[in-house]
């Protein structure tokens, strides 16, 4: 074998008229009769080499016989390509001028382009082998792994250290469904595979490590998409003796890296908002502020109207929220209707417009019912001009912030407010402590169970569950929640306090977190930690629309692998073995 001198992305001018070796695959093959043209491409780069039949029919004839994605190995001197430079490719300025060509293996025509950046489908993730090979793909992998070193070198400058934690440990749900795994050695008895190191990483901080990160594989068993996997990667870290502030440094320090080695720059300190502020102004906790269309509260300004709408609402102790669009008289009649679908879709009563025209007209069904007085107020708030659109959803607050907030993100989109090269990070504090779970009629943690509450909100703990707010934060970037974390209870009354606010026996207690809350007996130092997705990181790092641009081997929204097949069945001497028997429940 021809062992590779040289990779197909490496040569320039300075190694003309030198002998080198390279190693790939054929992307394309053109065969002009007296010279035959192949572009040879391994993950570096594309290299054009020429094969002569005049001064070397060897390679000439095997060169005759190869195809696309063959694996050969070519011997040659590199030349210049005088004015044909190719300036679209790295080496576009020299040539290959073939000596020897050796076929290394070859290969079957592949059952789609290689050469395309379309969207990574069922046929292409059946052949992700060669899916991969494409090279928005190559680049992707590429700069995930950049990312990750920067986040690794960055935190290892600030003193801390990576440990793995068990992949095999104790199922103590989080939210999501655990994936469980049996045990052959303990039949009846099954691991669960971490949705996250939480507990392990605090008892890292009872044990003095004081500061913990690890680049870590978790799994969630629930429904599919595009920003999500069953299986994803994460960084993972924890800090003794810290607060919040503490965390946001540390991350805003090792999230500028990443980013900067995936040629985005950012600056620090990121923007910081409250949980309460951000459902106020733009209905989501998870905002994207690349463009600022914010909602006006105009409860005040209709309050005395007769329209029936506003009014019961009121009444009922609702409120009244605006947000314009501008120069949203451009849109169709059809998208107008679907903004509306929107806010009943969540679960809104209907979508008020109000068109500014020209000589200061206004298209609405409310126009009879306000009073000169009442617009003029309206407009001001609303800072509404000529050629505007204002939208309005009258309802409870949490069904108008967030259906008004769905409202928004789709005007983002269809009037093009979203400047694409812009990055949007910032910080959501302040998260509720607690949600109210309807269907259970309890209590449940917002976060999770170990997030400490604010301070100032302890002594409502039992009285105002619901107004009790949580030392826990998010950060968000281009409207999607990349990280999560918050400051950790290290009391073990406080710890149970919150466990029996959400309806946990002493028995399931000591059950689930027996060990845990055991630790914390043991001179737990008050401690913060968060976690970022990897994979979400890189796909908004690289303006891709799906994790599975950014993962190697990523399942299909269904959790399977189309390559490996996976999910298979096992056969009856693994199920003996486990002392399992498999059921298959129907539905009634």
């Amino acid at each position: 074998m021809l062992k590779r001198t040289h990779t197909c992305g490496e040569l320039r001018k300075s190694h003309i008229d030198e002998t080198i070796i390279l190693n790939g695959w054929v992307k394309k093959r053109r065969d002009l009769g007296n010279l035959i043209f192949i572009d040879l491409r391994d993950r570096y780069g594309v290299t054009q080499v020429i094969v002569d039949p005049s001064n070397y029919p060897d390679a000439h004839n095997s060169a005759k016989n190869i195809g696309r994605e063959f694996v050969v190995a070519v011997e040659g001197k590199v030349s210049s390509r005088g004015e044909k430079i190719n300036s679209d490719m790295p080496t576009g300025e020299i040539e290959l001028l073939a000596t020897k060509l050796e076929i290394l293996n070859p290969s079957k025509t592949p059952p789609f382009p290689l050469d395309d950046d379309e969207e990574t489908d069922d046929t292409r993730l059946t052949y992700r082998y060669l899916d991969l090979r494409r090279p928005h793909l190559q680049n992707a992998i590429q700069v995930r792994h950049k990312m990750a070193l920067a986040a690794r070198n960055h935190l290892d400058s600030q003193g801390f250290i990576e440990i793995e934690t068990p992949i095999l440990a104790k199922s103590t749900p989080e939210g999501a469904r655990d994936y469980l795994v049996p045990s052959r050695v303990h039949p009846g008895k099954f691991y669960a595979l971490p949705q996250s190191p939480q507990l392990l990483k605090q008892l890292l901080m009872v044990a003095g490590t004081d500061k913990y990160f690890q680049i870590c594989r978790c799994f969630r068993d629930e429904d599919l998409r595009a920003d999500r996997q069953p299986e994803f990667t994460q960084i993972d870290l924890e800090m003794s003796f810290a607060d919040q502030e503490d965390i946001f440094k540390i991350t805003e320090g090792f999230v500028t890296a990443s980013l900067e080695a995936a040629g985005i720059e950012v600056e620090a300190p990121f923007t910081k908002i409250t949980y309460k502020d951000a459902m106020e102004k733009y209905g989501s906790d998870k905002p994207d502020l690349r463009f600022d269309l914010q909602f006006v509260d105009i409860s005040k300004f209709v309050a005395n109207t007769n329209f029936n709408a506003f009014k019961s609402t009121l009444e009922s102790g609702g409120i009244i929220k605006a947000v314009r669009a501008p120069n949203g008289t451009v849109l169709s009649r059809k998208q107008i209707d679907k903004l509306g679908d929107i806010a009943r879709t969540s679960e809104a009563k209907g979508l008020l417009t109000v068109k500014y025209l020209p000589e200061s007209k206004k298209q609405s069904p409310l126009t009879k019912f306000l009073t000169k007085e009442q617009w003029e107020n309206i407009d001001t708030a609303t800072c509404a001009v000529e050629g505007d659109i204002l939208l309005i959803i009258a309802d409870k607050h949490s069904v108008a912030h967030s259906a008004l907030g769905n409202v928004r993100n789709e005007l983002g989109q269809m009037l093009n407010l979203i400047n694409k090269e812009e990055f949007s990070i910032l910080w959501v504090t302040d998260f509720p402590l607690f949600a109210y779970d309807e269907n259970e009629q309890r209590w449940t943690s917002e976060h999770h169970p170990f997030t400490s509450p604010h301070p100032d909100d302890i002594h409502l703990i039992e009285s105002e569950p619901g107004n009790v707010r949580s030392c826990s934060y998010d950060l968000i970037m281009n409207g999607f929640e990349t990280a999560s974390g918050s400051v950790r209870i290290h009391d073990s009354e406080l710890q149970k306090r919150i466990f029996a606010l959400l309806n946990l026996s002493d028995s399931e207690i000591n059950e689930r977190f027996g060990f845990f809350i055991n630790a914390l007996k043991y001179g737990a130092p008050p401690h913060a930690g968060l976690a970022i997705g990897l994979d979400r990181l890189a796909m908004l790092a690289l303006n891709r629309s799906s994790l599975r641009d950014v993962i190697a081997f990523p399942k299909t929204q269904k959790a399977t692998d189309l390559m490996t097949e996976a999910p298979t069945g096992v056969d009856e001497v693994q199920l003996k073995e486990l002392e399992l028997k498999i059921a298959i429940c129907e539905e009634k």
